[in-house]
């Protein structure tokens, strides 16, 4: 049966209604020795979870300060999308040949490993793979997707370059100058695939506590003790720390990693369900879709027909109004049939944006591993990197082979100025946004 857990609608919106069971948790209530910890239960920390798992991991314990899937897995719009946000040439510039190479495989990869484990454990979350659609928005936005059609036919991926007609046909909208399809790609309901992720888990062997945070370390002979908010102490030689930033003030274990990305906020408004006649007409093939704005909306379609359509913003009491008006201006502006229909669910959450657009490994200390950074495309790049580190960790693979090498931890200058500027940007591009 579908319903929501312990998550709020207000904070998951659509997913927190329509999502599959979690597994039943409670917080740590006792003193634990384990061989793995990972911090956090999210598409990365479940990940490795269920890996160390299948690659015979004897004890790993997942901590969660919240709920399984309460941070940005469980509120995206649910995008399984392959590489990286930057084109695929910008890969072996910025990392090298021999990194670069790898991430972009690995990356490529990403939606193929997604549906695969989808497939393996069973999980019900609405799994479609159609492709997924780049819209392009101008002539710069055509320019934008010939280019990365461009970079991905050379590397032998055959992606489809539409034109204005064929983009129409698919969008079911003519506002759009192209559009770059990437049959690799396509759309799950996230907070079921990662609610699924730890039931996969938890089948194997691995103990989750959620309301559970880690507010401090120490390390003891040759293991780490985390300490956490429930007074109880798990202890173990390796450590995940699989956490997204945050802005509340609170003890944490590592809090420099919470430095190294910009926190941007993203809301997803949802309608109600649809008439058949317009389920036909918008994105008829069921993929998933975003633009080259420079302020980008994605959308798509639910199972039962509701468009999710969304935008870079949060949606606090001085910006919901704002932001709820541009998405009606900007619905009806694709499909005007939208005109009277009601939206229904509105939530928001937030992308981890690093200064190279890329995501990061970390080891901010002996035996404890910490990725993040994935720039909206969280999904697949938590899965697959959370796998490959369970191969690490198990001895499966060395350090040298691995995707990503590991990179010092380089605050960003002005984070908390920047996050305030793509919050309050987004309210006044919002604000006069799609009215002409």
């Amino acid at each position: 049966m579908k319903t929501k857990m312990h998550i709020a609608q207000d904070t998951h919106g659509l997913w927190g209604k329509t999502a599959i069971n979690a597994p039943a948790t409670l917080p740590l209530d006792r003193q634990l020795t384990a061989d793995f910890v990972v911090v956090g239960a999210g598409f990365t920390g479940l990940s490795t979870a269920l890996h160390l798992a299948e690659e015979g991991a004897r004890s790993v314990v997942v901590l969660e300060a919240s709920e399984i899937g309460y941070g940005a897995s469980g509120r995206n719009v649910g995008l399984v999308n392959a590489g990286a946000w930057i084109a695929p040439e910008e890969l072996p510039r910025r990392l090298g040949p021999v990194y670069g190479k790898r991430l972009l495989d690995t990356l490529g990869n990403g939606p193929e490993q997604v549906y695969s484990l989808i497939a393996r454990h069973g999980i019900d979350c609405d799994p479609v793979r159609h492709g997924n659609l780049h819209c392009a928005v101008s002539a710069s936005g055509l320019a934008l997707i010939e280019e990365r059609a461009r970079q991905w036919r050379a590397l032998g991926i055959p992606v489809d370059l539409l034109d204005a007609k064929e983009a129409a046909a698919l969008i079911g909208s003519d506002q759009y100058t192209g559009a770059l399809r990437d049959s690799r790609t396509g759309t799950i309901q996230p907070l079921s695939y990662v609610r699924g992720l730890a039931r996969a888990a938890a089948q194997l062997g691995v103990q989750i506590f959620t309301q559970t945070a880690v507010v401090s370390k120490q390390k003891q002979g040759g293991a780490w003790q985390l300490c956490t908010s429930t007074g109880n102490i798990v202890t173990a030689p390796h450590v995940v720390v699989a956490s997204n930033t945050r802005q509340e003030r609170q003890s944490d274990a590592w809090p420099q990693l919470q430095n190294d990305a910009t926190r941007v906020p993203y809301f997803n408004m949802a309608t109600e369900p649809l008439p058949k006649l317009l389920r036909q007409k918008i994105l008829p093939q069921g993929q998933g879709a975003w633009d080259t704005a420079t302020v980008l909306s994605s959308f798509r379609l639910d199972l039962a027909g509701r468009l999710i359509y969304g935008s870079v913003g949060s949606l606090t009491d001085w910006s919901r109004g704002t932001h709820r008006d541009w998405v009606r201006r900007a619905m009806t502006r694709l499909y005007p049939e939208l005109r009277d229909v009601r939206i229904e669910h509105a939530w928001h959450g937030w992308l981890d944006v690093t200064a190279s657009h890329l995501p990061h490994l970390h080891q901010p200390d002996d035996n404890v591993w910490a990725f993040g950074g994935y720039n909206g495309r969280g999904i697949a790049a938590g899965t697959v990197l959370g796998r490959e580190l369970a191969h690490v960790l198990t001895g499966r693979m060395n350090v040298a082979d691995m995707s990503l090498a590991p990179s010092a931890i380089r605050p960003q200058s002005f984070k908390r100025a920047r996050e305030l500027l793509y919050e309050a940007g987004s309210v006044a591009a919002h604000a006069v946004g799609a009215r002409f």
